[in-house]
């Protein structure tokens, strides 16, 4: 299987690039001409090309969803972070949510597609060295989540976990979008495999691991203190983690 590896990993990687790169001035001009509705639907195409480009490695991806999302109001999903390729399916398998991202301010430049839409799409660009733009950047994040009832995405953890093995919730980040969205809900998602994609380091990839995103019932953010409410995403999330 791994010297099988060594020959789909490269079709992948330029396939994945491939797509970054040709969808990128797509962006540009579904946003120049029709604004963040416009470039949200070319960001759900991009992010379906994406999914199907895994099975290129044998990677399918599976969403156990056995709850009701509520709609028009604001949904703060709270997931696991075990890879790089958690956010395209989350992207496009709850799109009807207009999920944002909170990424680390460094994938705001110099990735094709990406930095486009994490600085133009209405996600969070956080610069972990500096407090005081975190907290600025995340009040602005989440009050759009607020106005405009979307769907925002934060992964507690901060890092990517490199075994599926969890590791301790951060409360600030999801502290302040909680804050100003107080009407919403929470969404817990756990993540399962998509670590082992990664399994041998950065090359080969492995091969053939399906990724599960397993959804959880929705939690309005106003019926619990916040520390209850935290205590119980993050429980909820790790139970479910195999």
């Amino acid at each position: 299987m791994k010297f099988l590896s060594y020959i789909l990993s490269p079709i992948f990687v330029l396939t994945f690039t491939l797509l970054l790169i040709i969808f990128h001035p797509f962006q540009w001009l579904s946003f120049t001409l029709f604004g963040v509705k416009g470039h949200a639907k070319v960001v759900n195409a991009l992010n379906f090309s994406l999914v199907k480009s895994m099975l290129l490695i044998g990677v399918t991806v599976r969403v156990i969803n056995k709850h009701k999302i509520p709609e028009n109001t604001s949904i703060v999903f709270v997931s696991n972070h075990q890879s790089i390729s958690d956010i395209p399916p989350i992207g496009w398998y709850f799109r009807k949510h207009n999920p944002k991202f909170v990424s680390k301010i460094e994938l705001g430049k110099g990735i094709p597609s990406v930095s486009f839409n994490l600085k133009n799409g209405g996600g969070a660009l956080i610069d972990r060295k500096d407090p005081k733009q975190s907290i600025s950047a995340l009040v602005n994040f989440s009050k759009r989540i607020n106005k405009n009832k979307w769907g925002a995405v934060i992964f507690p953890e901060g890092t990517r976990s490199r075994n599926g093995e969890p590791k301790s919730f951060a409360k600030s980040g999801l502290k302040v979008i909680c804050k100003y969205n107080k009407d919403g809900y929470i969404v817990p998602l756990t993540i399962n495999n998509s670590w082992k994609i990664f399994k041998y380091g950065k090359f080969p990839l492995g091969l053939g691991s399906p990724i599960t995103i397993t959804t959880h019932q929705p939690i309005k953010i106003d019926s619990l203190p916040f520390d209850e409410l935290m205590e119980k995403t993050e429980s909820v999330i790790k139970e479910h983690i195999k």
